[in-house]
């Protein structure tokens, strides 16, 4: 019996690229020390690249001109979680591959198999590389959903998951996690990037010679990114990040990349003792339940794709204990908080070099919306003048460098919201409103130009 003969090669965790020796620096992405080394087979090596690749059909392997290709309205399959659909744009596309990483214990898995649980029209095939059938059936029971077209089946052999494939002609796969499935016909052990690599190509290819869409489950690494090689992320057609404290009950679904829809939305659950639940309203999770008004905070109005947001910013302003200044931020770019503090030493003369500043957004939100910077900067300077911002206004506004409030986009959709959570004063930026009609408004609009005309009117 010939002895199988297999060769070392070198790729890239960042962006795959082989290589026959170890190289510092990748050639292809640029990325320092990504070189890892796998074995392997010489027989084999020949065949990766077209099992690996997804031929297109014949008929559209000739040149067409745009004016010419036909195209048809994909009807999107609806899963049973309404914020689950709005992040994917509307549903799930036949024929695609998502990926959903978050951190370990985040609810991944909980997700993914309460929505297929639900699923009545098409069979599900559930594929669990890292749980045994035994602990998918408690963790269904306790989510109190049962189905008779889900099957699961524990299975790292990507050969034989084909096979079960084939027996049984799922119209959704399920594959939990893709860092534990291996093709046999490498030599490297699971969650290798050749290993990862190949198989995603052929998930890939099954996936849009079928119609079937494939979802994956994926490790994420220490650092916050997808683990395995970063191609994985360019083969599936969207990413989903699942985010949250573990030790805190709600969680927030992100998109990173999505071909079918928009990557500024984002839903909001809560973890329960039967799965997650959909949170409709979420001024329930980023507003403060406590009814007493305390200095150093403030409600400002955010937006993440098309829904606003009324997020109630804390900071805490007090006096350097050890003569180093801190400033620690959470859920906030910590490089514009550090210029907001500055706009307001250098234009509204409030010193606060010498002072510890902490800032959190409640909710464990992260937010990117510049029209928050109002709402920072009035609950920095209520901690520091130690004065109340009545929990019935909220504030919404771009911060310039010379103290000037500048607009913001969507302003109605932000002033909706506030009305309906019940807020009574809206402080908005100076002609944000021009050409929109408020006269039927119950909420009280109140335009500044600058930072002082703010504060005089939050605290005269």
């Amino acid at each position: 019996m010939a002895k199988t003969q297999y060769k070392s090669a070198w790729f890239c965790s960042n962006c795959g690229n082989e290589s026959a020796k170890w190289e510092g620096r990748c050639p292809a992405c640029g990325e320092w020390n990504t070189m890892v080394e796998e074995k392997v087979s010489t027989a084999k090596t020949a065949t990766r690249g077209a099992r690996g690749t997804l031929r297109l059909q014949s008929e559209l392997s000739r040149p067409q001109k745009v004016s010419e290709i036909q195209t048809t309205e994909q009807e999107r399959i609806t899963l049973p979680s309404a914020e689950l659909n709005r992040v994917l744009g509307g549903g799930l596309v036949p024929g695609s591959m998502v990926l959903v990483g978050g951190e370990p214990g985040i609810g991944k898995s909980t997700l993914v198999l309460q929505n297929i649980l639900s699923i009545r029209k098409r069979t599900v095939l559930y594929v669990s590389g890292e749980e045994s059938a035994m602990q998918l059936k408690m963790r269904a029971d306790r989510i109190g959903r049962m189905s008779d077209n889900c099957y699961i089946v524990t299975e790292t052999s990507l050969n034989n998951i084909f096979a079960h494939i084939d027996a049984i002609q799922p119209g959704l796969l399920v594959i939990d996690s893709i860092q534990t499935i291996a093709d046999d016909a490498l030599e490297s052990s699971a969650g290798s990037v050749g290993q990862v690599r190949e198989c995603a190509a052929r998930l890939l290819a099954y996936a849009k010679q079928t119609n079937v869409p494939v979802i994956l489950i994926g490790h994420i690494t220490k650092e916050g990114s997808i683990a395995g090689p970063k191609v994985l992320e360019h083969i599936v057609d969207a990413v989903l990040r699942f985010e949250g404290d573990s030790h805190q009950m709600f969680r927030i679904l992100r998109a990173i990349k999505n071909r079918f829809g928009s990557t500024s939305e984002l839903g909001i659950y809560e973890m329960c003792q039967r799965g997650l639940r959909e949170v409709t309203n979420p001024g329930e999770v980023l507003l403060g339940n406590g009814s007493d008004e305390l200095s150093g905070t403030a409600i400002g109005v955010a937006l993440e794709g098309m829904r606003p947001f009324l997020i109630e910013v804390q900071a805490l302003v007090s006096t350097a204990a050890y003569g180093t200044p801190q400033r620690s931020v959470t859920g906030f770019d910590s490089k514009r908080m550090n210029m907001l503090l500055a706009v307001l030493e250098k234009r509204v003369g409030f010193k606060l070099a010498q002072k510890d500043v902490f800032l959190n957004l409640a909710g464990g939100l992260k937010v990117n919306d510049p029209a928050l910077d109002l709402a920072v900067i009035s609950a920095i300077l209520s901690s520091n003048v130690d004065m109340v911002v009545a929990r019935n206004t909220c504030l919404t506004g771009e911060v310039g460098l010379s103290g000037e409030i500048r607009p913001v986009t969507r302003i109605e959709q932000r002033l909706t919201e506030a009305e309906k959570l019940g807020m009574e004063t809206f402080i908005i930026p100076k002609n944000n409103l021009k050409g929109i009609d408020t006269s039927a408004r119950k909420i009280k609009i109140i335009e500044v130009a600058r930072v002082e005309e703010a504060f005089r009117t939050l605290f005269s």
